[in-house]
């Protein structure tokens, strides 16, 4: 696969350590490719692999029919590995892998919600839009945002807890063209998932997705994914409504180094 730069490319080796890479070929993704990875349970190691030996220069994997899934080989994260506090649960889902369809996206960029907190939509208590939120941690929580956005959160906790973690921007690993197609723009560039709406639009959910256990074979999935050397940590983004140590704590996370993280940046610091 090659996007512009600064498109991100993923390099990885057993010893968790990644950073982005810049491909040297402006050829344009097409939606057939994909990297294919393989990875442990315990997300301690993670190999990227074509069927043909790349090149030092570039890495280039090998086209596969659009029929095939990307990613074959990749574990499915387990209900347990969301069941856990979403202050918790948010800094490990960076670098993971979102799949629907074509599409695979890796997560670099989210926020934590804990259950009685006055920016967490918990708070209203179970509502029929707020339910999945009280289920067992590995479901998805899609709400719309002004009536426009559909925002992705994976609930995390045990049942009952009203905890999640929205997902803020991703990087684009697998079905560019779908991407591109979904969101009406024809860029490579961050701008195309640097917000959480944008990660649901190219995902192509609504909110019917709502309550999808994402530890499942098909439909959505939650793939393992490497473990970022960096993160970076600042306040969460809108919720100004919220009481003051709510507005100010640090309980947002992204992958230090990655030109696909949102607005504002400047907010951000090295944890």
């Amino acid at each position: 696969m090659s996007l512009s730069a600064p498109t991100l490319l993923v390099q990885m080796n057993p010893t968790h350590q990644f950073k982005p890479v810049a491909s040297k070929s402006r050829k344009t993704v097409r939606s057939s490719q994909c990297l294919e990875g393989r990875t442990s349970h315990s997300s301690k190691a993670v190999t990227v692999r074509t069927r043909t030996k790349p090149s030092r220069k570039q890495t280039r994997p090998q086209s596969s029919p659009v029929s095939l899934p990307c990613f074959r080989n990749t574990t499915i994260l387990p209900p347990e590995f969301f069941q856990i506090d979403a202050l918790d649960l948010a800094p490990r889902l960076l670098g993971k892998f979102l799949r629907r369809d074509d599409v695979v996206l890796q997560i670099t960029e989210v926020e934590a919600y804990r259950p009685n907190v006055s920016a967490c939509h918990g708070r209203f208590g179970v509502t029929a839009r707020t339910a999945p939120v009280f289920g067992p941690g590995g479901h998805a929580y899609v709400y719309l945002c002004y009536g426009l956005h559909t925002m992705l959160n994976v609930v995390a906790d045990k049942e009952g807890a009203g905890a999640a973690v929205l997902i803020r921007a991703c990087a684009p690993v697998c079905g560019l063209e779908t991407i591109q197609e979904r969101r009406g723009q024809q860029t490579e560039k961050p701008i195309l998932l640097t917000g959480p709406g944008k990660v649901g639009q190219a995902l192509g959910i609504t909110t019917e997705w709502s309550n999808h256990p994402l530890y499942t074979p098909g439909g959505l999935e939650l793939l393992d994914g490497p473990e970022p050397d960096k993160i970076l940590i600042g306040p969460r983004v809108g919720i100004e409504y919220a009481l003051p140590e709510h507005v100010n704590a640090l309980w947002r996370f992204a992958i230090a180094g990655s030109a696909w993280i949102s607005a504002p940046k400047n907010t951000l610091r090295l944890s």
